[in-house]
């Protein structure tokens, strides 16, 4: 089955909850109590029951977070497309909004000249899959994104986190990691992302998501 690009998936009707990325389409939906969010899941398990097309769903007390994705085709298909709709469809039934725009994830960057050297280790002792270029993911969604990001050797062995998420939301946690004492290293790559630092010199990088890709 022939893949979708994140820009080709968003162009679809009645996806307005999901957000692709390089791993799946993503969607949040806040129940406010888990009685709700049962009753969604239910309806969520029952629409992939009849599609044949089965997401990854995780429960919380207050809120369902859904990604899909077809595996046979390592990527976003019309299946994705038609599934996330049902589902949405299915959310506004029950009363349930989504609040995918607060969403984010979390990604581990470690700096290597050699990504194609190092990434069977951390395969080895992560059990995580490759995803992407230089990209790996946890299955079962309990892990961070390990991101291999090339450079010179000069800079080899060094790591630091990624926090990427909707544009309002990484600004939002920008000014309150300013105002808990985070010091800007580097502001030159703006907006496409900040360089941030604690007191100590451990470094985050905040990264809003990209939406013309």
């Amino acid at each position: 089955m022939e893949t979708l690009t994140p820009a080709e998936f968003r162009s679809a009707d009645g996806v307005e909850d999901w957000r692709p990325r390089v791993t799946g389409a993503f969607a949040l939906f806040r129940t406010q109590d888990f009685a709700t969010g049962a009753r969604l899941l239910a309806a969520i398990a029952e629409l992939a029951e009849q599609a044949n097309h089965h997401p990854d769903v995780d429960i919380r007390y207050r809120s369902v977070r859904v990604r899909l994705v077809t595996h046979s085709a390592g990527g976003l298909t019309a299946k994705d497309v038609a599934l996330a709709q049902e589902i949405s469809a299915a959310a506004r039934e029950l009363g349930v909004g989504a609040r995918t725009d607060s969403m984010h994830d979390v990604m581990l960057a470690l700096a290597t000249p050699d990504p194609a050297a190092i990434i069977p280790f951390w395969k080895a002792v992560t059990g995580f899959d490759e995803v992407g270029d230089g990209v790996l993911f946890d299955a079962d969604g309990r892990g961070p994104l390990i991101w291999f990001q090339p450079v010179e050797p000069s800079v080899r062995g060094k790591s630091h986190l990624d926090v990427n998420g909707p544009r309002a939301a990484i600004e939002k946690r920008l000014a309150a990691a300013l105002a808990a004492g985070g010091i800007l290293v580097d502001d030159s790559n703006a907006p496409e992302w900040w360089t941030l630092a604690d007191a100590d010199g451990h470094k985050v990088d905040l990264c809003p998501w990209r939406t013309t890709d």
